[in-house]
Parts: structure tokens; sequence; C-alpha cells
């Protein structure tokens, strides 16, 4: 594996098996645990620090969006090539294609082959600064039909084992907890039994040593904010990156759940006064923006709306219902993209408060009737247990795909 600044070029998902890449990881967080001292484990707030070591450590299941493919414009070179019959060497032209993809999660999961690997690899190049990955091949003619073809093969063989290696972070996520849990019980255990051993001879511990500790906190991630493409040949309209849209849905997932736990944030409050709340952290939070609830766009009032600031041109928007049955969950989606999307919206979400007992049977009504919408093109996948990703099209234009979210929270009243 070789890195060139932010770009590290990579044999993908082949370089380290995920049994010695998983006990690094261990072995990182004993070492961290053990290099506090005494003085440290023994007075920090431990259930801070454990969930500090568990966000440090935490990895990000890898997505690939493969509808934002970049052909870079190829570069044209010259070659010695050899006649395979009459054994000349004669110098052709070559043409170098860079294929191009955002993509979120864990970059340093592109190298770790997972257990149940399938035998295929590529050499890629894994921008971490901007969250792209991208492969490069080589032409020897003008030919779209094997252009196509070995770009094909090429993503084929470079993203083979993309599902394989994010069982591999279910995996680590899952056992992440217990192992953290474990190896600071295990060097807090360590320390207790030394002092109970200086108590029992009567070595006395300096008492002024004795100090309150908190937890280091994990420096925060650039949050991405809205662009203008400065590139002419292409819209110049204020436009939303992916990585935008991703955190705007994070933020709203995670508030979400969070409120779950917290009764007084949702008993006795309408659709208005729940989101409000996610207003609150949206408002704040990106750059050349406004966020507003209840505005005006297109045939209605939506729930929520970022805007860009310096033109007024919408962002993202969203709708918060609460859940009343099939019916009018396929009314709502259909309000949304009725009334409140115009041609340039793009991303969306419609946000859903479910007040049923029987939750998971909801959820499961929600996954099968979205399909059956009229303006369905394609599941994308799962955000979380709760957080659904599909493609739309607009009701006015089936060849325009809108980014569609279903996130679903239980504030059972």
């Amino acid at each position: 594996m070789r890195n060139y600044g932010y770009v590290t070029k990579v044999n993908s998902f082949c370089e380290i098996s995920s049994f010695d890449f998983t006990r690094q990881l261990t072995e990182k967080i004993k070492s961290e645990i053990e290099g506090k001292g005494k003085e440290y484990i023994l007075g920090v707030d431990e259930e801070e620090y454990k969930n500090y070591l568990i966000e440090k450590y935490s990895l990000e299941p890898l997505t690939i969006d493969y509808n934002s493919e970049t052909i870079d414009e190829p570069t044209v070179s010259k070659e010695w090539l050899e006649d395979r019959f009459f054994r000349e060497k004669y110098q052709a032209e070559v043409f170098n294609f860079t294929i191009r993809y955002n993509f979120t999660g864990s970059p340093v999961l592109f190298k770790v082959q997972p257990s149940t690997w399938t035998m295929t690899s590529a050499e890629i190049y894994v921008d971490e600064q901007n969250n792209t990955v991208s492969f490069s091949f080589k032409l020897y003619k003008k030919d779209p039909e094997e252009f196509k073809r070995t770009k094909i093969d090429y993503q084929r063989r470079a993203f083979a084992n993309l599902s394989n290696i994010n069982q591999v972070v279910t995996s680590w996520m899952n056992s992440l907890p217990g192992t953290v849990n474990s190896l600071f019980q295990q060097t807090k255990n360590k320390y207790l039994q030394e002092n109970d051993f200086f108590a029992a001879i009567n070595v006395k511990v300096n008492k002024d040593t004795t100090s309150v500790f908190t937890a280091p906190t994990i420096r925060k991630k650039i949050i991405p904010q809205p662009t203008v493409s400065k590139n002419k040949e292409f819209s110049s309209e204020p436009m939303m990156a992916k990585e935008m849209y991703d955190d705007i849905l994070k933020v709203i997932y995670d508030l979400g759940k969070s409120m779950e736990k917290k009764p007084s944030t949702y008993q006795g409050k309408d659709e208005e006064g729940i989101r409000d709340q996610f207003l609150l952290v949206l408002e704040t939070r990106y750059d050349s923006t406004t966020a507003t609830g209840e505005t005006f766009n297109k045939g209605g009032k939506t729930d929520i709306i970022l805007k860009y600031s310096k033109d007024g041109s919408n962002l993202f928007v969203a709708e918060c219902k609460f859940w009343h049955g099939a019916s009018e969950f396929h009314k709502a989606i259909t309000q949304l993209f009725d009334r409140y999307l115009t041609w340039r919206d793009s991303k969306a979400a419609l946000i859903l408060f479910v007040t049923n007992k029987d939750f998971s049977n909801v959820i499961e009504i929600i996954k099968s009737e979205a399909e059956k919408h009229p303006y369905f093109l394609k599941f994308v996948g799962k955000r979380g247990e709760t957080s659904f990703s599909y493609h739309f099209h607009l009701p006015q234009d089936k060849n325009k795909t809108a980014y569609f979210e279903i996130i679903a929270f239980h504030y059972d009243k």
C-alpha cells in the first residue's frame, strides 16, 4: 500500500486479513487504556471514558454511490507494442481513463480482506479527504463498447467484497462495547489489587495525587457544506453534496433516537412541536444555509426546508408525519413529491413518528409499502435499523431521480 498525501493506493480488500486487522485494533485499545496510568484509570468517569473509546474505535460500513460516477478526461500517451504475428514493434496511442465514485464509511476498510472473501481484487485509489474511490485502466482503441466492458469488469473486481467487509464491520461493532469494557476492567482491577496490596503492607498512597479526570473528546469531523459548481459546462445551481445530505440524515436519525429515550421531548406534542427540535439543530449546523419550518414551497407548506442563503435555492426538503397506516403513508409520500418538490429538489426525507405499540410491525409495513408507491425506482440500502434509503422519480419527470430517505421513530404516547 502506498500513500500519496490524502490518496492511498490499495489492492482492494486483500492487504490485511480481518483477523489481524481487528486484533490490531484491540491491541490499540488495550495500549491506550494501559498508557493512561493508575491515577487516570481510577479517577476518570468510567462510562464517559468507555464511550469515548467506543466512538474512537468505531467502524462505519462502506457504501459506494455508483450514481456519483465521474469519468476524468482521458490522458493520451504513446507505448511500444509488439505485433503478435510479425513480432515487429510499433508505437501506438494509449488512452488512460480514471473512474471515480463518492463513498461513505471508514476508508481503512478498503484494504481489509474479510474472512468470507471472493477471490478477486483490483488496484484502487482512496481519497480520504474527499471521500472518493477511483480506479484507472488503459484502452488501445476508441471503442465505446470496449470501454463499457472494461469499466464494468474493473468495477466488479474492485468492489466484489464490499458486502463481505461490511459483515466484518457489523461483527466488530457488536463486540466493541464488550471489548472496551473487558479491557478497561482488566486494567482497573489490576490497579485496585495493587492498591489493596499496598494497604495490606501499610504503604500509603499519596492522596494529593487524586484529581478529577474527564475523558478526552473525539475531534468532530468537518461538517460538509453546500457548494456551487465552478465548472461552466455543468449547472452552476447551488447543490447539496452527498456528504452533506448524509450528515443531515445522520443528525436527524441520531437526534430522533435520542428523543425516543426521553419521553418529555415528545409526549403531548404535535408534529410541529416535535419537528421544531430537529430544526433547532439543523438551522445552526451548516454555513450559507437557512433551515425553516412550515415554509411555502411550490404547492404548499413543507415542514423542514434547507435553503442556500445567498439566493434562496432549495437544498433539502423534509416532511414530518405521525403514522396513521399504509394508506396515509402513501398519501404523505405523494404530498411531498407532488406539492413540495420542484424539478431542482433532489434530496428529500419523510420523518415518521410512530405511536403504535407494535413498532416492529410498522417498520415491516413501511419497507413493503414504500416499494409499491408509483414514484418508487429502487431501494438503495439502510442507514440504520429504522432509516431506509431510496431513489424515487419526480411526478412530472420520470427521468429526474430524487434521493429519498424514510426515517421512523417510536414515540409511544
